[in-house]
């Protein structure tokens, strides 16, 4: 039986907590008016502890998808939410799941059920929620979101899956070069002593003379700059400054944008073909895109569209969207299908950003593999530079 957390004012005015068990959040009022408290806050033990914790998007996704095959079955949806706490797997998605279902069942809506739980439902899916519910099209909501997530999760799986190799050759390059510095570059000052040494194995040495006797200054000096980068990242002019310079790098910058845009078109696509109104839908989607820069653009849409004029005026400013994108929203517009057109708009960048993801990690993975050739190769001519001097002067003599 659930459990909920009470603050309470008993009948001398005095107030009171504790917990209690209940079968919902009405009964949990009953039992403490039959002890002659009275109610001042009451929430649910099981959700405070879920809400610390997030749950994957795969999951929240599979469990939209079962959730519409239920509906769409004719379930009612307390069976439905019943089913679906049977078989879930996920611990803290079915703990959450148990108390969606005592709401519902104390008569709130599913929308308000899931707002409970922001950093698991955002808003967008609440919006969507609440629309398919008003307008009798919970099935069909229900089954964009799960369909919606995953091709966010697939997205987000190319992207990391890609950079996996890049980061773990820099990794091991970095290892490589600390190691050789520490344990091999000592063993050669004794041997070079005498020696005339050139300005690579001067830099070699005092490379190597830092790190082993002066490791915690450099340690603490990259503690520093990593700790000044985080609070200038913190720092809202600094993230833009920051996205903008991403912006401008080759191939991988243009791969950013794009992404930022698939994710832009594909929510507001989704959120119109299912019935959320077009302001509501943009103040989502602005906080949605994880882009600063296209963020400024929607807000200003926004403002666009409560003024009567179009969506793609404002969003044409500045260069962020294609020609090609623009072309295709404009003419969505005039049309009235902006919602199908935009989720095509999305399928179809997706498409190209796959291939420029793949183009960026071709790009990156040489430049880092010349990277560590470079300073292996600095490390050895560091070394053999004195030997050979040493040995042409030995030659002479």
């Amino acid at each position: 039986m659930p459990k909920f957390r009470y603050t309470a004012l008993n009948a001398d005015g005095r107030q009171v907590s504790g917990q209690l068990e209940a079968e919902g959040e009405g009964a949990a009022v009953r039992i403490l008016g039959e002890r002659q408290l009275f109610p001042v806050n009451i929430a649910s033990a099981d959700a405070s502890q879920s809400k610390r914790r997030r749950v994957s998007s795969r999951d929240i996704g599979m469990m939209y998808g079962q959730l519409a095959d239920l509906i769409g079955s004719g379930v009612p949806m307390l069976r439905a939410l019943d089913s679906l706490i049977r078989s879930t797997v996920n611990s803290q998605l079915k703990a959450i799941l148990k108390e969606v279902r005592t709401a519902v069942a104390d008569g709130q809506t599913l929308t308000d059920a899931l707002r409970k739980f922001p950093e698991v439902f955002p808003p967008l899916h609440t919006s969507m929620v609440q629309a398919g519910e008003r307008a009798s099209f919970l099935e069909d909501v229900l089954r964009s979101l799960s369909e919606f997530l995953e091709r966010l999760d697939e997205l987000r799986a190319k992207v990391m899956g890609a950079m996996i190799y890049p980061a773990l050759l820099s990794a091991l390059g970095a290892t490589v070069m600390a190691g050789a510095l520490i344990f091999f570059v000592p063993k050669f000052e004794p041997l070079l002593a005498g020696a005339q040494k050139p300005l690579p194995t001067v830099l070699l040495f005092g490379a190597s003379t830092i790190l082993r006797s002066y490791w915690y200054i450099v340690a603490l000096v990259l503690a520093g700059l990593i700790g000044a980068l985080v609070s200038a990242l913190s720092k809202e002019s600094s993230r833009r400054t920051l996205e903008i310079w991403q912006h401008r790098v080759p191939v991988m910058g243009t791969a950013l944008k794009m992404l930022a845009i698939t994710r832009f078109c594909r929510i507001l696509g989704t959120m119109l073909a299912n019935g959320v109104p077009m302001l509501g839908a943009l103040k989502i989607a602005k906080d949605a895109t994880g882009s600063r820069l296209l963020g400024e653009k929607i807000a200003i849409a926004a403002e666009s569209i409560r003024d009567g004029k179009s969506l793609s005026g404002p969003l044409s400013q500045g260069g962020l969207f294609p020609d090609q994108i623009m072309a295709m929203i404009t003419v969505a517009e005039e049309s009235n299908k902006l919602d199908k057109v935009l989720l095509q708009i999305a399928n179809t960048v997706e498409r190209r950003t796959n291939q420029q993801v793949d183009q960026s990690v071709r790009l990156i993975e040489p430049v880092i593999l010349c990277l560590v050739a470079a300073g292996i190769g600095f490390l050895a001519l560091g070394l053999l530079l004195p030997i050979f001097t040493l040995a042409g002067s030995l030659g002479k003599h």
